[in-house]
């Protein structure tokens, strides 16, 4: 097993460093004049431990850049599959299981089995963004920390075998020579002299510049290097947000008719929304494109929701009561301009024109006798259960708001508009048996025709008729506005990721980590070496240039380093 003791340079590094973190001597036997692997600074870490444990294997797994890119591309690939077909929370009122294979067929069936209408709240796609988000944090710290050791332990007198390997380097005897019998302070005097002016052309290149005596260090952008790594802290910002979204009460997208006069529970909250009054402004003829009139086409300009919200004190979803509302705020709700109350946004994106039944006031009516009792208010949503018409009683044993038949014959509703709406009562009173007598109510005329009602009650329905006298008797709305409800408390959270992000991909996309180490031995002889991780014509060119500016003359070419890895 290899093992590293301290460096000749008396620093200790850590089991597995290639080059020595102080002075940046190679600390394995290499004979060879290959440009060193700089990657890192050659720096130990915890994924390239020998003899791993299974909690090391794990962290290896998590730690390899080729692991992280096979989970994005999968992520991607799974991303790309959910955008198919629609996803089922984008519609009103389905039942998915029975949409995807109507509108799409055998392949649309097999989409909802697979869990693909689902598809960025299944189980999978949230454990790949976990697992990439696990990959990203043990990317980083797995290089970010060793690599933070070794650039802050840097000595500015480097290896000369460090120096002579690096990709950009510079070796040549300077005119000066040392004095006959003088001292070894004397002697570096005029070297230390040259290095002060080397430091001073460097420093008009923005390097911040230390010295050691005879050896130099010229160092800019730093930051640089922490670029990828503040990248990663973005997007680890960005998953945990996504994934914050399953947290209840964090993030909600729901599509919903409000029919204008009906207060309705928006799901999982305490909130009813009203739309108080809808309005619609259509082109008028002449503000039409040719094309337009003369397809015959009505095209609406603007529309909004008067919307009054509330917030539920007591009884709320109760089928029993009424729920106790009060006002929290009011908004005209236009295209782009939401209702937006401590964070709950409500979007306006469709409307429609089909009147709807809110409410129905009908008597009670003795055909034989003519007498009527009277009224009774039956609402559309949540009707009460129990009302009184005189002497009478009238108990609501069932509602089916879309009424219909299913394959056994047996009442069933088909969706919960009141496009259909139906009421079974059981009636009590004078002249009635006392476990009363069932009675259905169709509130339309044609669907009193179209399922029979009289046929229905029989012999009740000979004696008795629940009817309104009037159109006065009816509450219709003309309109449906549809809004999208919209919490997503994520959202900043989403925002400073992403600019966390693009403030990382700014910091390493135009800004390179450049380094420059200088030594003279002897008195005179000088040997250069340069590093950046990209861009090395620039640091070349600004290296050359420094040393011209010193009466160097030195061609930019002649600092690179021909010896290549095999």
């Amino acid at each position: 097993m290899i093992s590293n003791t301290k460096c000749e340079c008396g620093h200790q590094n850590h089991v597995g460093t290639v080059l020595c973190e102080s002075c940046g001597k190679p600390l394995f036997e290499d004979t060879s004049e290959e440009v060193l692997e700089m990657r890192y600074d050659g720096v130990a870490r915890r994924s390239q431990k020998a003899n791993p444990s299974w909690l090391d294997k794990v962290w290896n797994f998590f730690s390899s850049v080729k692991v992280a890119i096979y989970l994005i591309l999968a992520t991607l690939v799974g991303a790309a599959f959910g955008t198919i077909y629609p996803q089922e929370n984008t519609f009103l009122n389905i039942d998915p299981a029975v949409y995807y294979e109507q509108t799409y067929g055998t392949l649309g069936a097999i989409y909802y089995t697979l869990g693909l209408s689902d598809t960025y709240g299944s189980w999978w796609f949230i454990g790949l963004l976990v697992m990439i988000g696990t990959s990203l944090v043990i990317c980083s710290l797995d290089r970010v920390l060793p690599l933070y050791r070794a650039l802050s332990k840097q000595q500015i007198r480097k290896h000369m075998q460090f120096l002579r390997r690096q990709r950009v380097t510079f070796a040549t005897e300077l005119a000066f020579a040392a004095t006959a019998g003088a001292d070894a302070a004397q002697a570096d005097k005029p070297a230390e002299q040259w290095i002060e002016k080397l430091a001073v052309q460097l420093r008009k290149k923005h390097y911040r510049v230390h010295t050691d005596g005879t050896a130099l260090l010229a160092e800019k952008h730093r930051f640089s290097r922490w670029g990828p790594y503040i990248n990663h802290i973005g997007l680890i910002i960005f998953l945990l947000a996504v994934l914050a979204r399953g947290i209840p009460g964090w993030s909600m997208d729901h599509y919903m008719g409000f029919v204008e006069g009906q207060p309705l529970q928006i799901p999982d909250t305490s909130y009813y929304l009203k739309n108080e009054q809808f309005q619609v402004v259509y082109y008028e003829e002449h503000e039409m494109t040719e094309q337009f009139r003369q397809r015959n086409q009505t095209i609406p300009k603007t529309f909004e929701t008067k919307a009054v919200l509330y917030e539920c004190l007591s009884n709320c979803g109760s089928k029993t009561g009424e729920p106790v509302l009060k006002e929290v705020a009011r908004h005209d709700i236009l295209v782009n301009k939401p209702l937006n109350y401590k964070g709950l946004l409500a979007y306006q994106f469709d409307f429609s024109e089909t009147p709807q039944l809110i409410s129905v006031s009908p008597m009670l009516k003795n055909k034989k006798t003519g007498e009527q009792f009277g009224p009774i208010k039956l609402q559309m949503k949540n009707p009460s259960t129990e009302y009184t018409a005189g002497p009478y009683k009238l108990s609501l044993r069932g509602y089916f708001p879309d009424f219909g038949l299913d394959a056994k014959g047996l009442p069933m509703t088909k969706s919960n508009e009141s496009n259909a709406p139906a009421f079974i009562f059981s009636m009590s009173g004078p002249d009635m048996p006392k476990e009363g007598q069932s009675y259905i109510y169709f509130p339309r005329e044609i669907d009193k025709v179209n399922f029979r009602q009289d046929e229905i009650n029989g012999a009740i329905g000979g004696n008795w008729e629940i009817s309104a006298n009037s159109m006065n008797d009816v509450e219709i709305a003309n309109y449906t506005s549809y809004l999208n409800i919209r919490v997503d408390k994520a959202l900043p959270y989403i925002w400073i990721g992403s600019a966390i992000f693009i403030i990382g991909v700014v910091m390493g996309l135009y800004w390179q980590h450049r380094r420059i180490w200088l030594r003279i031995d002897g008195g005179n002889q000088v040997t250069l070496g340069a590093h950046t991780n990209k861009n090395w014509y620039g640091l070349r060119n600004e290296t050359a240039s420094a040393l011209r500016a010193i009466g160097l003359d030195t061609d930019p070419k002649q600092l690179a380093n021909e010896v290549r890895s095999s």
